[in-house]
């Protein structure tokens, strides 16, 4: 069977899911196997809230990590020195040098996750979660080196020289024919995540933003700034005339880099990636010098509560039971955190990868090793450094439920 049909037989199956089941089947898998368990033997045996997948993808960083040798810490060096041009052939078959291939899969990976996302996981689970990132990128580094080495590994090119890869070819070429069907699967999951759980996230986020800019400027009650409310799957969207013209504006700026190839991505985002890493880490490292006295003590709460997170009692747990489910929480919103700011196992970041003008596969993948290290390891730790210097996370929900309510209900009984 070929592989458009394939494709079409694939988005039939998802489509006709979506249609009766919803995303929340979906959603069901990623929860998996917590969903299946009632509330009381999730609050008596705390472990079966952690959801299989994430322990596949962390689990599958660990187990890459030891079965290469610790890649991460080994081939760092190297990947520097191969980034940076050392070994660069214009005669080597591909699109892209080593710098704009990284270039082209950091603009994928640095944005939403790395502060949205670190704001999210300490709202939620403290700045114990920060930890967890880490710990989640050290480990999701190995992965990323071996996808991404493979995805060079069983890249095709055609007759005009230009090359496409990725894990749909890894899967068909490595496994092979046999496992069309699956290539063809991640593909197709592979678009839609990029639609809805990648651009459609960080097109809204931007919206909003300008948006909100234009709004102080002008006001909200004119025809073009005036809202409108729509019910889309049953959420609430407020959108006005402005929320569509400068989607609009976006979709063409984004047009007129998609539409010319992965060459052109690659030219623009090889300068535009430097240049917006060097504007946030330096407006970052601003607000934290100017908090240098809070660094410390920053740093303290992120190691402290990492593994002794504040709790208050759980009636249905106990005391004990309650601090280990306060733990597993920041633990687990620190994991799938810094699963989604690292995007390690996801697959995007070997297609970009894939097009790197080398014939070693294994020089490109110790190129992708350092994606982690400055998306998450770099980058979240500023912004969640940012978060607390500034005492900002002193209005999280975590704050509110664990600390204050400990405080308050600590007065009460000393009364």
């Amino acid at each position: 069977m070929s592989k458009r049909r394939y494709g079409l037989i694939a988005f039939g199956i998802i489509g006709i899911l979506l249609l009766t089941v919803g995303h929340e089947f979906f959603e069901k898998i990623w929860k998996f196997p917590k969903n299946l368990f009632s509330e009381n033997l999730l609050d008596s045996f705390p472990l079966t809230q952690i959801p299989l997948m994430v322990v596949a993808l962390l689990g599958t960083g660990i187990y890459m990590t030891f079965k290469l040798g610790f890649p991460q810490l080994k081939r760092v060096l190297h990947g520097i020195r191969v980034t940076r041009g050392d070994y660069d052939d214009v005669e080597d078959e591909g699109d892209l040098s080593h710098f704009k291939a990284l270039s082209t899969a950091l603009a994928a990976t640095v944005g939403i996750g790395n502060i949205a996302g670190v704001a999210t996981a300490i709202f939620i689970g403290g700045p114990g979660a920060l930890f967890w990132m880490w710990i989640t990128a050290f480990f999701g580094t190995s992965l990323k080196y071996a996808e991404c080495t493979l995805a060079l590994k069983y890249r095709e090119t055609d007759s005009l020289g230009n090359t496409a890869g990725g894990p749909m070819y890894t899967i068909e070429n490595g496994l092979g024919p046999r496992w069309r069907w699956l290539a063809v699967g991640f593909a197709c999951f592979a678009i839609i995540c990029s639609f809805f759980t990648g651009n459609a996230i960080q097109s809204n986020t931007l919206t909003q933003q300008v948006y909100s800019q234009f709004a102080n400027l002008f006001g909200n009650d004119g025809f073009i700034m005036a809202t409108k409310t729509f019910t889309v799957l049953g959420a609430d969207s407020h959108i006005s005339i402005m929320h569509g013209i400068i989607g609009l504006i976006t979709a063409s700026l984004v047009a007129m880099v998609i539409l010319g190839g992965i060459k052109r991505i690659g030219n623009v985002t090889s300068y535009l990636v430097p240049v917006m890493a060097v504007i946030y880490v330096f407006c970052a490292l601003f607000i934290i010098i100017d908090n240098y006295d809070k660094i410390g003590e920053a740093f303290n709460l992120v190691f402290t509560m990492a593994f002794n997170p504040p709790s208050i009692k759980e009636p249905a747990v106990g005391v004990a039971s309650g601090i280990f489910v306060t733990f597993l929480n920041t633990m687990l919103i620190g994991v799938q955190r810094g699963l989604f700011s690292s995007e390690s196992g996801q697959g995007s970041a070997a297609i970009a990868h894939s097009t790197a003008k080398t014939k070693y596969p294994v020089r490109e993948g110790v190129v992708a090793l350092l994606e982690p290290y400055i998306d998450t390891i770099i980058i979240c730790t500023l912004t969640g450094l940012v978060i607390m210097v500034t005492s900002s996370w002193e209005a999280t929900r975590f704050h509110s439920y664990n600390i204050d309510q400990r405080i308050s209900e600590q007065s009460f009984f000393s009364k």
